[in-house]
């Protein structure tokens, strides 16, 4: 069973880097799946392996999905009106 997908603000809430569940859940992505593709190189955005677990960069989510967390920021800031 998959968990719900991250909606777009919980993505910009998301730290430097996540576990692989959490990269997955943001893709919709079962986590066996998640696990089997990165283990053969074909999750569709960068893995780090550290030690025996699995990170993603949110960077890289977030460009893989489309989201840009600099327009969000000058959004909430004020600076993305003129």
């Amino acid at each position: 069973m998959i968990a719900s997908t991250l909606n777009r603000d919980e993505l910009l809430q998301l730290p430097a880097v996540v576990d692989l569940a959490t990269a997955a859940r943001a893709l919709g992505v079962g986590r066996t799946k998640a696990y089997d593709l990165a283990k053969s190189g074909a999750f569709p955005c960068p893995v780090l392996r550290i030690g025996t677990s699995y990170r993603v960069r949110t960077a890289d989510l977030l460009k893989l999905v489309g989201v840009e967390r600099q327009e969000a920021d000058q959004a909430a800031s004020g600076q993305g009106r003129q």
